[in-house]
């Protein structure tokens, strides 16, 4: 998902130097929501392995 996140992000700053400002926003938008995704999936898979070994 991460991958994604960096894909997308890629994306937006291409789209951005190239004047699409419209696909730019939408890009940087979706590689946000993923990368917020990933993060609380890390934290809730660390927390709940931690809680596991325990």
């Amino acid at each position: 998902m991460l991958q994604w996140s960096v894909t997308f992000f890629v994306i937006a700053i291409v789209a951005a130097l190239l004047g699409f400002t419209g696909i730019a926003s939408s890009a940087v938008e979706i590689a946000k929501f993923l990368f917020f995704v990933f993060l609380i999936l890390s934290v809730l898979i660390l927390f709940l392995a931690k809680k596991r070994a325990a």
